[in-house]
């Protein structure tokens, strides 16, 4: 793991820390679980003797309804002004179900990774032994699989203009675009992941067809010649889609565009058995974002059902990646694993037919926590 390349990192002495965090639970059920992980931050600092101040702040639907814009200055200014971002999800159904709306929660997040330069998006992927038997991949194929999927974040077809559609509403255009200095920064990202690891890249692009894709692969060319002691392949994005649940195993550190990663992400989610256990930190030129890579899911709001370890494990990603915490950042992962080896869990990954509710869990994560020998 390396932490000392990051402009977003502020490192400090990691003793009796002081912990400045910006918090935004979002929509949906982002409240639920982001309180959850805010749990194990509490508990956590309580343990090691950090001090921690944190604020809250609107971004999503529930900002475009409070003040009509879904990152709001207020919330750019109380990011920018912290040492971290922990955040939840965002999206509405009083938004997806409507072509016409102007102003949509996904623009906020759009927003968000343009305006603090989160350019990589990180999210480790690990079977998990004790839900083995839940991903609907056969076991053996999935029994050790651990890799990294580092996604650019901040160009492609989401950002890239001209992007609309026609007069008569006809026809639809959507512009890919990636410049150089966008690639290199990535690519030099994954290779530096990739030396502290088991020194292996994958480059996913689709270059037999296009012309953003030819010139990641020149680039990943180059980049690679500093890097000699890693093994470096390049994959066709179909042919890596396939090798996720053929070949998991095969992977170490995957590396690749904007639209490719989102997609490729979600699919590796069948490694863990749920969206649910998938965490992620996005880093780049500013403050760090820590967020689970599932979505809003409005239908589960309020009703405590909502697995919270995705959002749990991102809190890990802060602590190890923001604030250079390493134990901390071990045991909170020690306790989400002991929680799911004790089947103290929500009813999306339970095995024996008994869950608990989103904030049962999290309170027993935050108990464990707090009643571990350190």
């Amino acid at each position: 793991m390396i932490t000392n390349k990051y402009p977003s990192v502020k490192f400090q002495n990691n003793k009796d820390m002081k912990l400045n965090i910006a918090v935004l639970p979002g929509d949906g059920i982002g409240p639920e679980i982001i309180e959850q992980g805010m749990k194990a931050v509490k508990a956590v600092c309580k343990k090691y003797n950090h001090e921690l101040t944190y604020k809250k702040g609107l971004v999503g639907a529930c900002a475009i309804d409070a003040v009509g814009n879904p990152y709001p200055d207020e919330t750019h200014e109380l990011c920018m002004q912290s040492d971290a971002v922990f955040f939840g999800a965002l999206g509405s159904p009083k938004y997806d179900n409507n072509p016409s709306a102007k102003v949509r929660p996904e623009q906020g997040l759009l927003a968000m990774r343009k305006k603090l330069g989160l350019f990589a998006n990180i999210r480790p992927v690990t079977a998990f032994k004790s839900l083995i038997n839940q991903s609907p991949l056969r076991a053996e194929l999935i029994d050790g699989a651990d890799f990294i999927c580092i996604r650019e974040l901040t160009g492609g077809l989401y950002f890239g203009r001209p992007q609309g559609r026609s007069e008569d509403g006809n026809t639809a255009y959507d512009t890919c675009i990636y410049s150089r200095e966008e690639i290199e920064r990535i690519v030099r990202l994954a290779f530096q992941y990739a030396m502290r690891r088991r020194k292996k890249v994958s480059v996913v692009d689709k270059a037999n067809i296009l012309a953003t894709s030819r010139l990641w692969r020149e680039v990943a060319k180059e980049i690679s010649k500093e890097f000699p002691e890693v093994e470096t392949e390049y994959l066709f994005v179909d042919n890596a889609s396939m090798r996720l649940v053929q070949w998991p195993k095969s992977f170490d550190i995957i590396v690749t565009e904007n639209m490719f990663g989102d997609i490729l992400t979600d699919e590796a989610s069948v490694i863990t058995g749920s969206l649910g256990l998938l965490p992620s930190a996005s880093v780049g030129l500013h403050t760090s974002l820590f967020e689970p890579i599932h979505g809003s899911w409005p239908q589960a709001a309020g009703k405590n059902i909502a697995n919270p370890l995705a959002t749990i494990l991102s809190a890990a990603l802060m602590f190890e990646y923001a604030f250079d915490l390493q134990k901390e950042g071990a045991l909170i992962r020690e306790a989400v694993a002991a929680s799911m080896d004790a089947g103290y869990v929500t009813q999306d990954i339970s095995q024996n037919n008994k869950s608990f509710g989103t904030q049962e869990v999290g309170d027993w994560i935050a108990r464990y926590i707090d009643e571990k020998k350190i």
